[in-house]
């Protein structure tokens, strides 16, 4: 495929056409309401809990043993299973809007009970988003026929196609290594055994 249709691809997509018109209209109303240094913190504030939501709903809820009920089974398919299963399905790829704008609104209504003010919620939604969009990107590249041009992009994506084709329990972090790092889920490679159920997370048995 050439670059502008693997391009397209991304930024064409539904949820990431979604989530970054949100991203925009946040931003122009921290911008021209109140674009201080506080609400830069907030800001900041929303990259931090989205890396650290990233890790822990990928190791604990996307990982989950497979469930005896029918509509969270489907429910945990649709987001992460059938993923392991078509890796490189580009319909797979994406976090549904049906599941991010929820996650975003509940994070950003916690936020909100904390501070009482509007415009730091959206800057700090601004974060959370800006972090979203990031880690989608990162999962489209480690399943694209992309090069990343710096180490680290290369790095993550490997560490990425380890976790799908040589062992599901580790290298959870997609978008950065830090919840690996602090969880003790970075492993070297050549330590780690190959699973049975890197592309079959339907047969970890259920809960």
């Amino acid at each position: 495929m050439k670059s502008k249709g693997l391009y397209r691809d991304f930024f064409l997509h539904f949820d990431i056409l979604v989530m970054g018109l949100i991203f925009i209209v946040l931003g122009a109303a921290v911008l021209i309401m109140n674009p201080s240094w506080l609400n830069f913190v907030f800001f900041c504030t929303g990259l931090i809990v989205f890396i650290f939501s990233e890790y822990l709903t990928h190791r604990f809820l996307f990982h989950l043993k497979p469930p005896k009920n029918r509509l969270f089974l489907q429910f945990l398919k649709r987001l992460h299973y059938d993923h392991h299963k078509y890796p490189n399905d580009l319909k797979l790829l994406f976090l549904p809007v049906w599941y991010s704008l929820p996650n975003f609104i509940v994070l950003a209504a916690i936020f909100y009970l904390f501070t009482a003010n509007v415009i730091s919620t959206a800057a700090f939604g601004m974060g959370l988003i800006l972090m979203l969009l990031t880690y989608e990107w990162k999962h489209y590249v480690a399943h694209r026929p992309i090069k990343p041009l710096f180490g680290f992009g290369k790095w993550m994506k490997k560490t990425h196609q380890l976790h799908h084709f040589k062992n599901e329990n580790y290298w959870y972090g997609v978008s950065n290594p830090i919840g690996d790092v602090l969880f003790g889920t970075l492993k070297d490679e050549k330590k780690v055994e190959m699973s049975q159920t890197a592309k079959d997370l339907e047969g970890k048995g259920g809960l």
